[in-house]
Order: structure tokens, then C-alpha cells, then sequence
């Protein structure tokens, strides 16, 4: 008796359920921290200034179904955007198989536990230094910036 493939190893995004789809996203939490691009080089820089909605400790949003109406620029993940931004987590579920690449051992699909992404400190739990809505100005995310994502164009 041959055991049958997972989802993610025979499908492609487009072909995914909205269910699977959902199922990709890690919880890492690292898509809902605040980016900051450099217009002269379009070097893309990670903060640790999260969306107001983002829970610190579970790194999940605090209302998923309404977020977009309730932080506007919030961006959702679809498989256009999946195809072009740079500034997706390397190890992001959805940029690995869009690569053509298989999901990391700490991904709840493989493990079959929610806590391993933390667990293998692959999240944005303890990372988060302040939302959005606690920052003084737009000039006070410099002080956040905890490294480089993207270099350039």
C-alpha cells in the first residue's frame, strides 16, 4: 500500500484549496513585522515593530477575518504577491513552494505541532520589540531595524 504524496509536494499554489492554502502559513508571525526600504538602493530591512493586530506571544493575528478593514495596508498573502515580494521570510512556507522546495522539519504540516516553529526559534516570538501604533513617528522605525532582507533592485 503506497502512501499518498502531501499537498504541498504534488500542488502547485494555484492549484491549492483555500484550506491548504491557509495550512502553509507557519505562524512564524515575520510577514506581520514592519519593513523598511531604502528608496536609493531598494534595500528592503527588517524591523522588530510589529502590526498592531499581531499577538506577541502566539505571533498570530488577533482578528485574521477582519484585518484588512481594520489595518488597511495590510498586505494578504495571494499568489501574485507570493511570486514577486522580496521581502517573504526566506524559510516562508509559500516562497519555499512556490521554489520548487519542500517545507523546513519545525513546519506544523511536517511536525504535526503549532509550538516548533517556536520552539526551533524560527518565529517572530520574542523578537518584537513594539506595534505599530506605540511608535512616536515614522522616523522612530530606524531605531528597529534588526537587519537586511532584501539587497536591492
Amino acid at each position: 500500500m503506497s502512501k499518498e504524496a502531501p499537498f504541498w509536494k504534488v500542488k502547485k499554489l494555484e492549484e491549492m484549496s483555500i484550506v491548504e492554502w491557509e495550512s502553509l502559513c507557519d505562524g512564524c508571525g515575520f510577514c506581520c513585522l514592519h519593513k523598511v526600504e531604502d528608496e536609493n538602493t531598494g534595500y528592503i530591512y527588517t524591523t522588530s515593530v510589529a502590526c498592531r493586530l499581531l499577538d506577541m506571544k502566539t505571533c498570530q493575528c488577533q482578528d485574521y477575518a477582519h484585518r484588512k478593514s481594520i489595518v488597511t495596508d495590510c498586505i494578504l498573502l495571494d499568489i501574485a504577491t507570493v511570486k514577486t515580494a522580496h521581502w517573504l521570510p526566506k524559510n516562508c512556507a509559500y516562497r519555499l513552494i512556490n521554489e520548487g522546495k519542500d517545507l523546513h522539519w519545525w513546519h506544523p504540516l511536517i511536525s504535526g505541532n503549532r509550538q516548533t516553529v517556536h520552539q526551533a526559534q524560527f518565529s517572530a516570538r520574542e523578537k518584537i520589540e513594539i506595534h505599530e501604533d506605540e511608535l512616536s513617528s515614522e522616523e522612530a522605525y530606524l531605531q528597529y531595524i534588526t537587519g537586511i532582507l532584501y539587497e536591492g533592485r
